[in-house]
């Protein structure tokens, strides 16, 4: 993001389906220009067209921010997704669409706004797909969940694969629900069938394929997620945002503990559980975590989750050096993640 001082317009736009508040100030005024107008992408591409010299927009992360990026970047010099969570001054006072879009400039051009990572990139569009798939898997789980419970109360151990109830009742509802775990199993099948497709069309799914425990799924939400290693500063950016480390509360030389970071939580179920499925293997992390908990005496949890961290780091530097994870027999235990 350029110095604010550099744009000759500063706008906010608040956007909902049926009405948009444009709040705009310029460099040389600090008064807020606002008009709310109905919701209609084509009339703001015209008034952005309309004004000239530099202009930088704000929007704030939402449901339909991903496409309005996409349409409105052409459009002017600088694109600023932000981060609703850390705009406070929104909370303050009445609140219209006109006063957010007007508080919105003011943390604009004061350069206050915290921006979310959006792009035209093609592996952003991953995010729809993998999301999908999340929402079919936790669907999937509830079903088998019902159908358990179903079958425990009528005595069963639930695990039985077909069964005959004495309820004719109990029996229509087990019917249904097993009715709905074969459309599940199936769509999930398809599913798998597309990450495949996409693990042979994308270099950067078969680099992260490569790396012990991640699987061509967590592959896919890795890549997903990430869609650039080039937005992150260093490695402990990137943990942070995978949740991985823990930021340190101080105040007045005081230390007050830590507390868990606003993380992706995606990304660290997939590194979480690709260290439970190495350790045990023969493989550098498991040996890793063997030392870890013979020589230097870590709990079991705290030595899972270094190997975590150690996974996550080899990740990263997958997707920066843009090569596939070149297996080791051994590791070398003295280096501390």
């Amino acid at each position: 993001m350029k110095a604010n001082d550099e744009y000759d317009h500063y706008i906010a736009v608040d956007w909902s389906i049926k009405n948009m508040a444009i709040a705009r100030m310029t460099a040389k005024s600090n008064k807020i220009s606002v008009m709310d107008v109905p919701s209609d992408l084509e009339d703001l591409k015209a008034y952005l067209k309309s004004l000239k010299g530099t202009k930088i927009l704000t929007i704030e992360e939402t449901t339909p921010t991903q496409w309005l990026y996409v349409e409105l970047k052409p459009f002017v010099d600088y694109l600023l997704i932000c981060d609703p969570y850390r705009n406070k001054l929104l909370g303050e006072g009445a609140k219209t669409d006109k006063i957010d879009a007007s508080k919105l400039v003011q943390l604009l051009k004061a350069n206050l706004l915290k921006e979310v990572y959006h792009s035209n990139d093609r592996l952003l569009n991953l995010r729809h797909l993998v999301s999908a798939y999340d929402d079919l898997v936790k669907a999937g789980v509830r079903l088998k969940n019902q159908r358990y419970s179903l079958l425990r109360g009528c005595g069963l151990t639930g695990g039985e694969k077909k069964t005959q109830l004495k309820n004719e009742s109990d029996q229509w509802v087990l019917d249904g629900i097993e009715r709905q775990i074969k459309t599940y199993e199936e769509e999930k099948a398809g599913y798998e069938k597309e990450f495949e497709k996409l693990k042979r069309k994308h270099s950067e799914i078969r680099f992260q394929d490569s790396l012990p425990g991640i699987g061509v799924i967590g592959a896919v939400k890795i890549v997903s997620q990430v869609v650039t290693p080039r937005r992150f500063s260093d490695s402990g950016h990137f943990l942070s945002y995978a949740g991985l480390i823990k930021l340190e509360k101080k105040s007045g030389m005081v230390s007050y503990g830590r507390k868990n970071s606003r993380h992706c939580r995606g990304l660290k179920a997939v590194y979480k559980t690709a260290a439970l499925s190495t350790i045990g293997g023969h493989n550098e992390f498991n040996d890793y975590y063997e030392h870890l908990i013979q020589k230097k005496g870590y709990a079991d949890y705290n030595a899972r989750h270094k190997v975590a961290r150690r996974l996550a780091i080899l990740s990263l530097g997958i997707f920066k050096n843009a090569k596939k994870y070149e297996r080791r027999n051994h590791v070398k235990v003295t280096q501390e993640i």
